[in-house]
């Protein structure tokens, strides 16, 4: 069965989420983002989707209290990802508690500097972050488009031992209009070795259904849930289902 990991999109320390990556297109869900995290860990979540857009726009972390915050607090293993643009905003990440950290623009910018990272902090920590959109990566905070496209960033990485990419189709993202299942299904059978992650666009438990039928393995899942279209009660039936003893 499909992972469902559950997104809390930060900005000015409130849990938000914004439409088509536009930061004028905002809705703030929680004032604080550890009461939604507590809500994701009491229906039985094990890892937490921390996306730090205020950090994505400044080019450098700006939310790491708020990741220090749901660490100290529950047992979530947290990804996260804006801003990280340097080895010392990694490490700075991965000090606050971090268990994996998402990577984008740096891996598109700056391609040899991520294969350093994937070397030196482990590929089980380094998540690729690979947001398209009209099948260009999207940098800085999804305000520029790059000139690679989602398909040869991937490849780039493959043979550096690259085991996750989180893939947002922008154009999708907030929309509720249902993800672009043709694109994972591809990405996923071109890269086996690979999770494809899922993100962008979801808006039912048929969705997932649908995800999970194509042989996806992750998915991340956020305005759905603000919205009440996946209620927390399908969630924590899922969570028990799929949940592994300890």
């Amino acid at each position: 069965m499909i992972e469902i990991i559950p997104a809390i999109d930060m900005i000015g320390g409130e849990c938000v989420r914004l439409t088509q990556g536009d930061y004028a297109r905002r809705t703030v869900y929680y004032k604080d983002p550890l009461e939604a995290a507590l809500r994701y860990e009491a229906c039985g979540a094990r890892r937490l989707h921390l996306v730090d857009l205020d950090g994505a726009k400044a080019s450098h972390p700006v939310n790491l209290h708020a990741l220090e915050r749901i660490r100290t607090r529950t047992s979530l293993e947290v990804q996260y990802g804006g801003g990280i643009k340097s080895a010392e905003a990694l490490r700075a990440v991965f000090d606050s508690g971090a268990s994996r950290a998402i990577c984008g623009s740096i891996a598109a910018t700056r391609p040899e500097l991520f294969e350093r990272w994937l070397g030196e902090f482990g590929p089980e920590r380094m998540i690729l972050g690979a947001d398209t959109r009209d099948g260009r990566i999207a940098i800085h905070g999804w305000q520029e488009s790059s000139a690679t496209d989602v398909d040869a960033l991937i490849e780039r990485f493959r043979t550096a031992g690259l085991r996750e990419t989180i893939c947002t189709d922008i154009a999708r993202d907030g929309m509720l209009s249902g993800p672009s299942i043709p694109l994972y299904t591809r990405l996923q059978q071109k890269f086996p070795e690979i999770d494809i992650v899922v993100s962008g666009g979801i808006a039912s438990w048929d969705d997932i259904e649908a995800l999970d039928a194509q042989g996806l393995r992750r998915v991340v899942v956020g305005k759905a849930i603000y919205e009440g279209r996946i209620g927390f009660d399908l969630l924590e039936r899922h969570f028990r289902k799929t949940q592994i003893p300890q």
